[in-house]
């Protein structure tokens, strides 16, 4: 990781929550927060508008080897997502999200954009859980919109599948009053109902209970209409065919330990992911890439 002061204007590392490094951008439309730990997004915000990714507060940030993922911001799902298959001990949603990753870079773009560069290698502790090797770079672009970019290398000589997914949390006005747009029509898996496989509704999506749905072949851009807040979040996405809508409701959020019981009308998840039927192979030498952009814009 650069010292400090190698850093450029708009850019310095710090200790966040939990006394762990994070890099804090401001840039000229916008700020965020980056933690080495798990790569993390925790915190975005364009200027003169309210935060756009929600964390919880009892969220447990915790530094360690595998140590513990953030509960909120933008967890980086790599190179599964929920639990392995044939592997029910293995960390949820891979080990990406609770390694610490390098920072390679921190440069400036276009419009006063900053944009900060960070790495992990495939080592020993990753080859016990997923055998091959790999190098994945995360790339996070912020201005008045956060773009994010995981780009995977297959450094090993065999084929490589993974699933991989940004499980954003957006910080909403109130949950039950919210509206998904985009994914009309598609069908979706049904994680609350036994992984049932459902044909896709003509209306947007309403939270009315808990909601845990996979959208498979799902290219769309979608959109979150608040109106207790009157604002729209834009997710555009490339290189994702895989939507995933979660919101854990009532029951779902007192079961979770770092998460608030009442916090389930504060957030929704609209994650942009490669996942189930839509894993990737990456074939020796081969490098796959998906991104992300989040915008806010009025109603």
């Amino acid at each position: 990781m650069p010292p400090a002061t190698t850093l450029p204007e708009g850019a310095r590392i710090e200790k966040g929550l939990g006394h762990l490094d994070r890099i804090a951008i401001a840039a000229e439309q916008g700020e965020a927060h980056v933690y080495l730990h798990g790569a993390h997004v925790a915190h975005f915000q364009p200027r003169g508008t309210r935060p756009v990714l929600f964390v919880s507060r009892r969220s447990q940030f915790e530094a360690g080897a595998p140590g513990k993922p953030i509960r909120g911001g933008v967890p980086l799902c790599f190179p599964w997502f929920g639990p392995k298959a044939g592997a029910p001990d293995a960390p949820a949603h891979g080990f990406a999200r609770t390694l610490t990753w390098r920072l390679d870079s921190v440069t400036h773009g276009d419009r006063g954009a900053v944009r900060a560069t960070l790495r992990l290698e495939s080592n020993d502790f990753t080859l016990q859980l997923f055998p091959f090797e790999f190098a994945a770079t995360f790339v996070v672009t912020v201005d008045a919109r956060l773009t994010m970019a995981l780009i995977v290398h297959n450094t090993g000589r065999a084929p490589m599948r993974i699933e991989e997914a940004f499980h954003s949390y957006f910080a909403v006005g109130d949950a039950r009053r919210v509206a998904i747009g985009g994914l009309e029509g598609l069908p979706y898996v049904d994680k609350t109902d036994a992984f049932a496989r459902k044909a896709g509704e003509d209306t947007p999506i309403a939270i009315a209970r808990e909601t845990d749905r996979v959208y498979i072949g799902a290219r769309t851009t979608v959109t979150v209409a608040d109106p207790a807040w009157a604002r729209r979040i834009i997710v555009d996405k490339s290189g994702s065919a895989t939507t995933v809508v979660w919101n854990p409701w009532i029951d779902k959020a007192k079961a979770l330990a770092d998460f608030g019981d009442d916090e389930w009308t504060e957030m929704v998840c609209v994650e942009t992911a490669n996942a189930m039927d839509d894993a990737v192979t990456i074939a020796p030498g081969a490098t796959h890439a998906m991104s992300t952009t989040i915008a806010v814009g009025p109603m």
